[in-house]
């Protein structure tokens, strides 16, 4: 006789009729029980049609018939309430639950669709900048594998050391900007050798369990690409938007347009993009070099029809002064660099305002499972 967790693994290879999602990771499968070789399955699929309740059933006999010691499969609907899977900003019980996570204005993301493009770098002097202009930010380091907050904002070798009356940890702060980072826990030069969703669970941790206190902004420095941190937050809170940095070339662009395409099907508004690394003048003759090539971002805000939210120049110094802990907004506030990303941080600011208007996908999703 089948054991039922034995069956509930081969049921979480089945996906839900016209999904890529498993039936039981979405909840579907309510209950499972084994009388002798009789094995009865229990399915929640309310806001489906006929037609998908039959083939759900149908899948569920296929994969559990052949199974040693199984003579008969029943599928049996149960008659509670809607499946309902974690929506950004709500809470995924039934009933109302107090709001969960920080509470902040603005929730932006800094995100990239490659590394090496200086994603983290725009992250922090965007904070620092917003900070500088008197706004109360937060900096959330959302790269488990290669956190860069604790050097680039000079508190490596730092720790969580202080919590809030509920115990909850305070996040440590650098020029006005709170911050918590997975780099607060470990050893310089340790490995984080985690599966996704230990990942997806200490970041979950991060948002909700963290005392960030009352927020004008939080900057979330998103990993490269479009994995675990970007899909579990964009399902645990609400989020204003997101900004995309690339650089001119074509190769950088390429992986960009995922990152937007990313976002839009998670219903988080893209904000802009950012064009680092830009060109370089060069300080003996005053010539400007285009380095990375040229009309990379130009080419993504006509054909997403996203803003430009400005262009960082190319300055050596900047990478010296990250690896000190010293952002360039902190000690060359005049420098070019460090004057683009006051216009950004302005832009940033007015776009999550009136941020673009989510194009379907999640929202669909949830919706057929009887979600918000």
């Amino acid at each position: 006789m089948p054991s039922v967790e034995t069956l509930r693994q081969i049921l979480s290879t089945v996906p839900f009729p016209g999904f890529s999602r498993d039936i039981v990771s979405t909840g579907s499968v309510t209950k499972i029980d084994v009388e002798g070789d009789v094995v009865t399955v229990s399915l929640q699929a309310d806001g489906s049609d006929d037609e998908t309740r039959r083939r759900l059933a149908e899948a569920v006999r296929q994969a559990l018939a052949g199974q040693e010691g199984v003579s008969e499969v029943k599928v049996r609907f149960a008659a509670a309430g809607p499946v309902r899977l974690p929506v950004a900003g709500q809470a995924a019980e039934p009933t109302p639950a107090p709001p969960k996570g920080p509470q902040a204005k603005n929730i932006i993301g800094v995100a990239s669709g490659k590394g090496g493009v200086g994603k983290s770098t725009v992250a922090v002097n965007l904070a620092v900048t917003l900070a500088r202009q008197g706004r109360r930010v937060a900096f959330l380091d959302a790269d488990v594998h290669g956190p860069s907050a604790p050097l680039m904002f000079g508190l490596e070798g730092s720790r969580p050391e202080r919590a809030d009356e509920q115990g909850r940890p305070l996040p440590l702060e650098a020029f006005g900007v709170k911050i918590m980072s997975m780099g607060f826990f470990v050893e310089r030069g340790n490995a984080v050798i985690w599966r996704g969703p230990i990942v997806g669970n200490f970041i979950r941790q991060l948002l909700t369990d963290v005392a960030w206190g009352e927020l004008d902004d939080l900057i979330i420095d998103f990993p490269p690409g479009t994995g675990d941190a970007q899909l579990t937050i964009s399902q645990t809170i609400r989020m204003t938007g997101a900004v995309v940095v690339t650089t001119p070339n074509d190769l950088a662009l390429i992986d960009a347009l995922k990152a937007i395409a990313m976002f839009r099907k998670v219903e988080i508004p893209v904000l802009g993009i950012v064009e680092n690394m830009s060109f370089f003048v060069c300080p003996g003759c005053g010539e400007k070099h285009e380095i990375f090539g040229r009309g990379g971002a130009d080419r993504a805000v006509k054909d997403e029809q996203i803003p430009l939210l400005g262009r960082v120049p190319i300055d050596p110094q900047v990478v010296l002064e990250s690896d000190k802990g010293r952002p360039v907004v902190i000690d060359r506030p005049e420098a070019p660099a460090a004057l683009a990303y006051g216009k950004i941080a302005r832009a940033v600011v007015d776009a999550a305002e009136v941020p673009e208007t989510g194009k379907g996908g999640l929202g669909r999703f949830l919706e057929r499972f009887g979600g918000k």
